[in-house]
């Protein structure tokens, strides 16, 4: 089952970059140690054979791990590493890929300097995060059609509320 900040970044890749397919909770077939390397959502784009790897860390208090500032990132190094064995070895056809962290909340400093220093990770998180979330808005708006991720059903709901004549628009 996919977590809500998976479904962001779902609705992200199908709506934004024009995914044709987007998977949550993708494993390397076959199991063993490797089937343990989950990725949090692949998405793919047909006609540029694009492919997005995504590890997605929804911490509203911050992006962290137990064991502190060295642990989360030496957990997203291992991750980044796995995206790019799994694109790798079972996305060929895929050519053209991207490697992201997405992460509404990740505080200033040693930990964002590291991580902007991981090769060929991209990086969406703080007021990166907030554009992209802001770009699902304003086509949450002008769109109707279910397309089938939650989050972004639920922005068009709210996009798309009536108000009452008379009534001030913060009182829907």
């Amino acid at each position: 089952m996919a977590t809500m900040g998976e479904y962001v970044v779902g609705a992200y890749l199908k709506v934004i970059e024009g995914c044709d397919f987007v998977d949550y909770g993708a494993r390397p077939p076959g199991g063993g140690l490797e089937g343990l390397d989950e990725l949090d959502v692949v998405g793919l784009r047909f006609r540029d054979r694009s492919a997005f790897l995504c590890e997605v860390t929804t911490h509203l208090h911050g992006m962290g791990h137990a064991s502190g500032y060295e642990g989360s990132l030496k957990r997203i190094r291992k991750k980044h590493e796995a995206q790019k064995r799994y694109a790798e070895k079972h996305l060929k056809a895929f050519p053209r890929s991207r490697f992201m962290l997405w992460s509404p909340v990740v505080p200033r400093g040693r930990l964002t300097s590291e991580l902007e220093n991981i090769e060929g990770l991209e990086l969406v998180i703080n007021e990166q995060y907030t554009e992209s979330v802001s770009r699902l808005l304003a086509e949450a708006k002008k769109t109707a059609a279910d397309i089938g991720n939650p989050f972004f059903r639920a922005l068009q709901i709210l996009q798309h509320l009536r108000r009452q004549p008379g009534r001030p628009p913060d009182a829907v």
